[in-house]
C-alpha cells in the first residue's frame, strides 16, 4: 500500500509541471483521433460497395430486369450525370428530382436509392409540358432585371429554363453567366 502512495506522490510531482499536462492532453487527443480514423476505416470496408452506372446497366441487361427503375448513388454523381446514364439526357434531371421529391438536388448521399421515372428523353430547348403558355413579348426583346439569369428569363418567357442556351446563342453571349441589369436581349 505504501508503494502505491509513493507512486501517486511521484505522479503528482510530475504533473505539477505545466509542460507535462499539455503533453498528456496532446497525447490523449492523438490517441482519440487515431482511434476514430481506424474505426471509420474498418466501417467503410464493411459497407457494401455501390455499383457504378455501367455495372447497374450490365446487371439489368443480364437479368432482364430493366423494368426495375432504381439507381444507387455513387460518389461524385449528380442528378445530371444520373439522368445522362439512366435516361440518356441530363435535361431529365428534373424528372428524377420530382420522382424522388428531392428538395435540394445538390445534396445527394452515396448509397441513396433513387427511383428513375419512365419518361421520354428531353432534348435541349424542349419545353417541359405541351400545356406551357409562351409569354414572348411582342417586340421579341427582354430587358434584364436585377437578379435575372438566362435560366430565369427562359422560364419566364418560354415556361421552361431549358431554352436558355438559345437566348445565349441569339445574343452572342460569350459568357452566359455574365448579364447585367438593363441589358436588352433578343429572344429567339
Amino acid at each position: 500500500m505504501e508503494e502505491i502512495v509513493v507512486m501517486i506522490d511521484q505522479l503528482k510531482q510530475k504533473l505539477n509541471n505545466p509542460d507535462s499536462i499539455v503533453s498528456l492532453f496532446l497525447g490523449a487527443a492523438v490517441v482519440v483521433v487515431v482511434g476514430v480514423m481506424i474505426f471509420n476505416y474498418f466501417r467503410s470496408k464493411q459497407a457494401p460497395a455501390a455499383a457504378t452506372p455501367e455495372q447497374q446497366k450490365a446487371e439489368q441487361n443480364a437479368t432482364g430486369s430493366a423494368s426495375v427503375n432504381t439507381h444507387t448513388v455513387v460518389a461524385g454523381e449528380s442528378l445530371w450525370s444520373i439522368a445522362v446514364s439512366t435516361i440518356g439526357s441530363g435535361y431529365n434531371w428534373v424528372d428524377i428530382q420530382e420522382a424522388n421529391k428531392i428538395t435540394s438536388p445538390d445534396k445527394l448521399e452515396v448509397g441513396q436509392k433513387l427511383t428513375i421515372p419512365k419518361v421520354a428523353k428531353r432534348e435541349p430547348g424542349q419545353i417541359a409540358s405541351a400545356q406551357v403558355e409562351t409569354k414572348r413579348p411582342a417586340d421579341g426583346k427582354y430587358t434584364v432585371q436585377k437578379g435575372d439569369s438566362l435560366w430565369n428569363i427562359s422560364v419566364a418567357v418560354y415556361g421552361t429554363g431549358f431554352r436558355w442556351t438559345e437566348i445565349a446563342r441569339s445574343n452572342n453571349l460569350s459568357n452566359p453567366d455574365l448579364i447585367f441589369t438593363g441589358n436588352v436581349l433578343t429572344l429567339p
